[in-house]
């Protein structure tokens, strides 16, 4: 847990990635960490130099040269932190970076804990905590809409819609709780018609922030998407092709897939995390018996199926019963036919007509797996996201968001049943207690220590 008495120290650590590289960038923050380094640095005094500054020299202990670096300088409250912050630039080795994290904690830094960095510049009002937290975000982005997500909360876009929400409240507020101190007088200085009016415009806002969260969910952890079909559909040889190696074993003995086979694939900026699932038959073998069951599992918690079918051995009482099952499942699917290569064209020409949205494909000579790409993300739709709209991507924002609806919902109760203005204020109260957690203007040391834990040590 953090404390904030060590917000005093000055802290150090290695900012890069542990292992051999070109270079090792090591990290220094607090009031002395400039004092420090000079004392280790042979070259310019850094204490005399101006902020944003490099400047080249060597690293010794006494007079052993450990290493030549380059030392960056930032001035508070000019650095990511708002203290004095300095930079060292070293050769990659780990010998060299243990040395001189050695030197700078005995001239009095101490290690720095996970995420303390980042927790440092929010403490000292950098960013507020849901920027903070996109922070970590950032660094784990591993594709162009998680990047973009984090980005535009990093730059303040979901902390704004937080910040309106909770000032148009926050004026309320205080007129109700100034009425509490004019009792005997009977006096109102908040109208309940407005207040209503206000509220039930913030909840319909709120619910805007909940309902993104589902999207939000996708673009930062993947869309976890179950190929489902008999066995020998082809499900293996497709996830071999989408990924563009032999993941999986591709047999023609059918009930070769007896677990899951799951890997990730970006189409259009978008993480996919595709799921090979053992064929949906009757069988009398038990291992296989219980792959089928943990692929009707599956198939229940995906946000997509892709329901594929060999047009050589599937006829079409076979295929609508599948999809009619898949219907009442009510998860999002596409109806892949594979095997196009080889098929009957009067049948193809039948199922075009029974089922015109179907994708023909061919997995196993990779044939129009860009349209099946395409039809994917037609799916998983980002129009709201492309527009700009502010994506709710964290399960503790959508928690407090939640929280807010309930107490929105018990303000808008309380006025209608004409409650008393104690009651009514602690119900606002509580509106804005949940508001402020998402941006940090409420937070507890429990919190905190929670949520900068889940950083890298260096951020």
């Amino acid at each position: 847990m953090f404390r904030l008495h060590e917000k005093e120290d000055t802290i150090v650590a290695l900012a890069t990635p542990q292992g051999v590289g070109a270079i090792a960038v090591v990290r220094l923050s607090g009031k002395d960490a400039i004092r420090i380094c000079n004392r280790i640095f042979k070259g310019k005094n850094l204490e005399n130099q101006e902020s944003h500054t490099i400047h080249f020299g060597t690293i010794r202990d006494g007079e052993k040269i450990i290493d030549e670096v380059l030392v960056s300088l930032f001035i508070a409250p000019k650095s990511f932190t708002k203290e004095n912050a300095v930079e060292i630039s070293t050769h990659g080795s780990s010998y060299i970076v243990n040395q001189v994290i050695k030197l700078l904690i005995r001239e009095g830094a101490r290690p720095a804990k996970p995420g303390e960095f980042t927790q440092r510049a929010f403490l000292n009002g950098q960013f507020d905590l849901a920027q903070a937290e996109a922070v970590a975000d950032l660094i784990h982005s591993d594709s162009e809409a998680s990047h973009q997500a984090a980005l535009n909360q990093m730059r303040g876009g979901f902390s704004g819609e937080i910040s309106k929400l909770r000032a148009e409240l926050i004026h309320f507020a205080s007129m109700i709780e100034l009425e509490l101190d004019f009792t005997e007088e009977d006096v109102e200085f908040a109208s309940r018609d407005d207040l209503q009016i206000l509220v039930e415009k913030l909840l319909r806002e709120v619910e805007l922030l909940i309902g993104s969260f589902d999207l939000g969910n996708v673009i930062k952890n993947g869309v976890p998407t179950v190929i489902a079909g008999k066995p020998n559909a082809g499900k293996s040889t497709l996830l071999n092709a989408l990924l563009n190696e032999e993941k999986a074993i591709v047999s023609d003995i059918a009930g070769t897939t007896r677990d899951f086979i799951e890997d990730e694939i970006n189409i259009g900026g978008v993480i996919f995390r595709f799921i090979d699932t053992a064929g949906l038959r009757e069988t009398t073998d038990t291992i296989e018996a219980i792959g089928v069951s943990r692929t009707q599992e599956k198939m229940k918690t995906a946000s997509l199926i892709l329901y594929l079918f060999d047009l050589g051995d599937t006829d079409m009482v076979e295929i609508n019963r599948d999809i009619n099952k898949l219907e009442n499942l009510g998860v999002p699917f596409l109806k892949v036919a594979n095997k196009i290569d080889k098929a009957n064209q009067q049948f193809i020409n039948e199922l075009k007509s029974s089922h015109p949205d179907t994708i023909f494909i061919s997995a196993g000579q990779k044939e129009n797996l860009d349209d099946l790409k395409s039809k994917i993300l037609e799916l998983v739709n980002l129009d709201k996201f492309k527009t700009g709209n502010t994506i709710v991507t964290n399960i503790r924002h959508y928690d407090s968001l939640v929280k807010t609806r309930t107490s929105l919902l018990d303000v808008l109760n309380g006025i209608d049943i004409a409650i008393t203005n104690d009651f009514l204020a602690m119900d606002i109260r509580r509106s804005l207690h949940f508001l402020g957690e998402i941006t940090g203007e409420i937070t507890t040391d429990d919190l905190l220590a929670n949520i900068f834990s889940k950083f890298c040590i260096g951020k």
